[in-house]
């Protein structure tokens, strides 16, 4: 059986959706909106898929499922109205900005009975994944301390920045929904420090650049994630995972895994540049699991509640780093 699939927004997420899906068995994109007419064009072109409105593909009874990849202000209205249509939807983080408008959108959802999966990608990187499952095989034992590094080598254009969200919400916000994924507890404090170190322009726009953010769990688990907007090394992404019986990490992914050893030193290969390259695997394994759950009827994984739970842990950064002290987060 193949599901078609619509996909709703055309640019630099979109396409890396329309790429996955066209690798994934089982999987076909059949049609493609976005308000710019030559961005659908391209993807329709390089898919075999047809150029249809938002509503044509809303409405269309050979859609079986649809791709949310617009802007984030838009997120919520295309799920509310996917949801109304009776399609299971998969939408890129964040839901919104808002918490109650997060909180009335997933009403919406279970009201209709449809699924919902929300875009964090990281969770089905393969190392990631393989990290996951040592811990849960107990190799390391009890989880006690959770380090993760996600630094982009540069920092979006500046009419992004404007309207991202902000750091927290718009880049922290996989590494929240990561170590809810490896600590195995909800935290329940965050402590944020931030500044703006990589362009002034940035904080001119009111956002910030680079942070170190801390969550503790009720028993007392610790994550501590390092970000920053320069990286002039590559896209650096790591995972470190200590427990009461040892360790286990994933560390960066290089372009290729060659070394070279000469009088002047060793030489590798730099970093994978940016996302597009280093979660590739991720993207076709979170369609893939998205096109599972779907034929088995099973509940979407991460799910609309994880969406909101990441966001309200990146709401309690910033209350955070207005008072200046760690703050309590209810995840329920």
């Amino acid at each position: 059986m193949t599901l078609n699939f619509g996909l709703l927004g055309a640019g630099r997420i979109g396409k890396v959706h329309a790429a996955a899906v066209a690798a994934t068995p089982g999987a076909r994109l059949a049609a493609v909106a976005d308000a710019v007419p030559a961005a659908a064009e391209a993807i329709a072109a390089a898919s075999g898929a047809e150029v249809r409105s938002v509503d044509a593909i809303m409405n269309a009874r050979d859609i079986d499922a649809v791709l949310i990849t617009t802007p984030t202000d838009m997120h919520a209205d295309m799920i509310e109205q996917a949801a109304r249509a009776g399609k299971p939807i998969f939408c890129e983080k964040p839901i919104d900005l808002s918490i109650p408008r997060v909180e009335t959108c997933l009403a919406t959802v279970r009201a209709q009975g449809v699924q919902l999966m929300i875009g964090f990608n990281r969770r089905f990187d393969p190392n990631f994944q393989e990290a996951r499952r040592r811990i849960d095989a107990g190799q390391i034992g009890t989880v006690e301390l959770v380090s993760i590094v996600s630094r982009d080598p540069g920092p979006p254009p500046l009419d992004y920045i404007a309207r991202s969200g902000g750091l927290f919400r718009d880049m922290t916000i996989h590494d929240f929904d990561m170590a809810r994924f490896l600590l195995g507890e909800e935290p329940v404090t965050v402590y944020a420090a931030a500044s703006n170190l990589v362009d002034p322009k940035i904080g001119e726009a009111g956002d910030i650049d680079t942070a170190s953010i801390v969550l503790t769990t009720k028993s007392g688990r610790i994550c501590q994630i390092s970000n920053s907007r320069r990286a002039t090394y590559g896209y650096d992404q790591r995972i470190e995972v200590h427990g009461s019986k040892g360790m286990v990490s994933a560390e960066n992914l290089r372009e290729t895994t060659v070394e070279v050893a000469t009088a002047a030193g060793y030489l590798r290969d730099p970093l994978m540049n940016f996302f597009m390259t280093r979660y590739t695997a991720a993207y076709r394994a979170e369609i893939g699991a998205f096109i599972e759950a779907l034929k088995t009827k099973t509940p979407m994984s991460p799910s609309g509640e994880d969406g909101l739970k990441a966001l309200l842990i990146a709401e309690g950064a910033y209350r955070s780093l207005k008072e200046g002290r760690a703050v309590p987060i209810d995840l329920g």
